[in-house]
């Protein structure tokens, strides 16, 4: 697998780990959603809103298929964290 990516291999784990997260959520919330993975199969996330790990991720997709795996792609837009406003109350 080529790498062709800017972005360090543990960096890309580590977002991927929290596109599993958003997925898992919701596959607690909408169970059903389960259904359409059939069992055996890769899920590889592609964030649209994340074009290097799109890559990185769509270079892992290239390689389980060479390998003869079963895949589903998931597409999402990882929603953008809204950092905590925070001010001081003094009395």
């Amino acid at each position: 697998m080529k790498e062709t990516w800017k972005m360090t291999r543990d960096a890309i784990v580590r977002k991927n780990l929290d596109l599993l997260n958003e997925v898992m959520q919701f596959a607690f919330e909408t169970p059903e959603i389960l259904d359409q993975v059939p069992p055996d199969t890769e899920l590889i996330i592609f964030p649209e809103n994340d074009p290097e790990v799109c890559q990185a991720n769509q270079e892992t997709l290239e390689g389980l298929r060479r390998q003869g795996k079963s895949c589903i792609a998931v597409h999402l837009r990882k929603p953008e964290r809204i950092p905590p406003r925070i001010e001081a109350v003094v009395e």
